[in-house]
């Protein structure tokens, strides 16, 4: 599962943070994303590869468990998505929509979709464009020392 957080700085999360909904993955590797376009640089940008080595298990509540982990205690946006379909001007646009299965904004509840028809569909474009909508105005918002 690979996770993406958005405005939660750029310090991991312990390994124990992901203990959700009864389940522990067998692995947690925070990558902090280097290079950064300078907006996304100052509000923190961070990818968990969170791996279960039982395929069968049901991920859809852990997935909607983490998505909420990620985005507490901070003003964010975080989501999950396919491998390879993260780049920095693409993050939850319409191109990469069908490839997100998960997100969450912060003071929200978190969704998370895994049946690839719905992942295709318009409806789900479109509540994809809506976390877009949220990245943007974090994105947006002057910091400390910006003019």
């Amino acid at each position: 599962m690979n996770l993406f957080a958005l405005g939660a700085g750029s310090t991991p999360l312990p390994h124990e943070a992901f203990h959700l909904a009864g389940l522990i993955p067998d692995s947690v590797l925070p990558f902090p994303l280097v290079d950064p376009p300078e907006a996304i640089a100052r509000v923190g940008l961070i990818s968990y590869d969170l791996d279960f080595e039982d395929t069968s298990l049901d991920l859809s509540a852990y997935t909607r468990a983490a998505l909420r982990r990620v985005c507490e205690g901070a003003q964010a946006v975080a989501w999950a998505a396919f491998e390879g379909s993260f780049r920095y001007d693409e993050l939850l646009t319409d191109k990469v929509a069908q490839q997100v299965y998960g997100f969450c904004v912060s003071g929200a509840e978190p969704v998370a979709e895994w049946d690839l028809t719905a992942l295709r569909g318009d409806e789900w474009k479109s509540r994809v464009a809506e976390a877009r909508a949220a990245l943007e105005a974090l994105l947006s918002v002057p910091q400390d020392g910006d003019a």
